[in-house]
């Protein structure tokens, strides 16, 4: 785990300066404190901060070369199957000079070229200099676990894991991206390429990058999700082979010469992970949990006790308070690049810092919830296509996967949920199920009342119809598959952001077993009506792992996915003040971004204090921070 950066001019006279390229190595010094290492050569340049997590030795340091010298590497993340794949090279003629992964990609790089990136599994994104053909070659992973961004303007090609590291370039400055903005209004994340920075994109999860001396950039899709479904299989089936990949996927993440632990956040995903990793280790596993004093309704600590009693963990708990809210937010959106997904980063770095002094690297179960179908709004989209089908008649198709008869028994894992139920259908019900989606995962319907329009917008950009157009693309025939792969492709990205950005701001790496691409496919084939039986929210990996883990975890339906008590905090000091002098600020008043007066109004509502009020608070530290300078002081300052 490492952050990497690189600059390449076309201009073949044009050389790169030592000093661009050590201020942004320098700038992802929280990502790597290990080691750092360059690479320049007239207009090409390498950066490299190191986290040693395989091989610690110096033989394992990037930037690295092959031993002809033709192909130079930096990389971040793991491959999981590194040992498998070394075996394969060595009978195939390759020598090693070290144990690292980071090797085993260089000689199948050799081997096979850009289609190498196919047989990793893992995490990872990198780039590698043919000093021969003068090309850059770039890839990242399947589900973008690792970041990679990049910017190609007037002749210059930079990249790096973090994008603060363009504006530490002479004459590169942040610029607002008025359609990543209103991707983010209505989503509170940007869609495909964008970021929220003009001319700063990132590469897509599945892709690689070639640019050639020339000038030509050509990026190419290496992988997707296919959801064909196998009629032919049996539930048994599936159940066997999930469970086989799952303890697979534990077996090849725990691989690192340094110790590893476990998050514990009490639900389902986690909890399964941590007890197979227990099983598979000869020593207790650390365990990591966190919550809030503010009641039972943020505090889950007692389910991932329960856990860890059983596996024998050394268990650890933190949680943060108001005061850590106000200090840690300013920092947190620095690192985070784009304010993106919700409040949750907030206990998910208190629990990465906590880890951190005990541990190098942690397991997680980030993806679950995409994978398996885990949201409720699941369950409310399709009870509403069990109406329809009832109604016209086509409930035994597949497109509906149950009767209505069948998704009854779980409907009670709706309790609690009326509000939202009453927004879904308050103008009706049986629209086309993009749109009712969309009802179910847009952000913007509260942040309208803060915004003048004429603040932002692109006239000649709609975030509505990019995302029905990625709704409905493929060739999937059941509303459940089509709603996991809209946020597979979509949402997910946005929170592994978090997840890397909340773990490397500390220098922690963080893995995500679900994500190992095998089982996302095998589950991808399964017939509806098994992954999702009866509406039964993660049915097929409850099957599973129901065994593994206590009662009390396989049969919650009450999981809460880490809520932060942002209301309660906002409506009192210290919290209301922070909030309230980030937002009246002379900086915010004359962005034009924010309505006149809207702030000082909403904000002595009780309404405010929501999703809407997190989205505009972190837009504003986040111009605070890219656009007015106000860097907060860092760790790694």
């Amino acid at each position: 785990m490492c952050g990497i950066c690189g600059i390449y001019y076309i201009d073949r006279q044009r050389e790169v300066e030592d000093r661009d390229l050590k201020i942004m190595v320098q700038t992802l010094r929280h990502r790597g404190p290990d080691d750092e290492g360059f690479f320049r050569e007239g207009n090409i340049g390498l950066g490299h901060r190191r986290l040693s997590i395989i091989d610690l030795s110096v033989a394992a340091r990037q930037p690295m070369w092959n031993e002809r010298g033709r192909y130079c590497i930096v990389y971040n993340g793991e491959i999981y199957n590194y040992l498998e794949l070394r075996q394969q090279l060595v009978g195939q003629g390759h020598t090693f000079r070290s144990h690292s992964d980071t090797e085993v990609i260089l000689h199948l790089y050799e081997e096979e070229g850009p289609e190498c990136v196919s047989r990793l599994n893992g995490m990872f994104a990198l780039a590698i200099w043919d000093r021969q053909e003068k090309t850059l070659f770039a890839a990242r992973d399947r589900f973008g676990i690792k970041p990679f961004y990049f910017t190609f303007q007037r002749g210059v090609f930079l990249f790096a894991s973090e994008v603060k590291c363009f504006f530490r370039i002479p004459g590169l400055e942040a610029r607002l991206n008025p359609q990543g903005l209103a991707d983010y209004l209505d989503f509170q994340f940007c869609f495909q390429e964008k970021t929220l920075f003009r001319d700063v994109s990132k590469l897509l999860p599945g892709h690689f990058l070639l640019l050639r001396s020339d000038g030509t950039l050509k990026i190419r899709k290496y992988w997707d999700l296919d959801f064909q479904v196998d009629l032919s299989r049996s539930e048994a089936y599936f159940e066997h082979h999930l469970l086989r990949l799952l303890e697979d996927a534990v077996r090849l993440q725990l691989r690192a010469d340094v110790p590893v632990g476990a998050h514990l956040s009490g639900g389902l995903d986690s909890s399964a992970l941590a007890v197979i990793a227990s099983s598979l280790m000869d020593t207790p596993i650390h365990t990591f949990s966190g919550g809030f004093r503010e009641g039972p309704a943020y505090d889950e600590t007692s389910y991932a006790r329960a856990v860890a009693q059983k596996i024998g963990s050394v268990h650890h708990e933190v949680f943060p308070t108001p005061g850590d809210f106000i200090a840690a937010l300013p920092k947190l959106v620095y690192y985070m690049d784009e304010p993106a997904a919700g409040p949750g980063l907030i206990p998910q770095y208190f629990v990465s810092r906590m880890a951190r002094e005990k541990v190098k690297v942690v397991l997680g179960g980030q993806g679950g919830d995409e994978i398996f179908g885990g949201y409720i709004r699941y369950l409310i989209a399709y009870f509403e296509e069990c109406l329809k089908g009832g109604i016209e008649g086509t409930q035994d198709s597949e497109k509906y996967i149950v009767t209505f008869e069948s998704i009854l028994p779980n409907l009670k894992q709706l309790r609690g949920y009326q509000p939202l139920l009453r927004y879904f259908w308050q103008e009706g019900l049986f629209e086309a199920p993009d749109l009712r989606y969309f009802r179910l995962i847009q952000r913007s319907e509260g942040v309208k009342e803060w915004i003048a329009p004429e603040g932002y917008r692109d006239p000649a950009y709609s975030s509505l119809d990019t995302y029905r157009t990625l709704f409905n693309e493929g060739e999937t025939r059941s509303l459940i598959n089509r709603m996991t792969r809209f946020d597979l492709k979509t949402l997910l990205p946005a929170l592994l952001q978090v997840e890397d950005r909340t773990s490397m701001a500390v220098s922690l790496e963080s893995r995500v077993p679900l994500l190992d691409h095998r089982i996302v496919e095998l589950v991808a084939t399964m017939p509806p009506r098994v992954k999702y039986k009866g509406g039964r929210s993660k049915h097929i990996f409850r099957q599973v792992v129901q065994h593994l883990v206590p009662e009390e975890i396989s049969n919650r339906v009450d999981k809460m996915g880490f809520p932060v008590p942002l209301f309660e905090w906002a409506g009192r000091n210290p919290v209301r003040d922070f909030v309230h002098d980030t937002l009246t600020s002379s900086r915010a008043k004359h962005r034009g971004i924010l309505r006149e007066g809207a702030v000082e109004r909403i904000l002595v509502s009780t309404k405010a204090y929501g999703r809407s009020l997190w989205g505009i608070l972190c837009l504003e530290l986040w111009m605070q921070i890219f656009f007015d300078g106000l860097v907060p002081v860092t760790s790694s300052d």
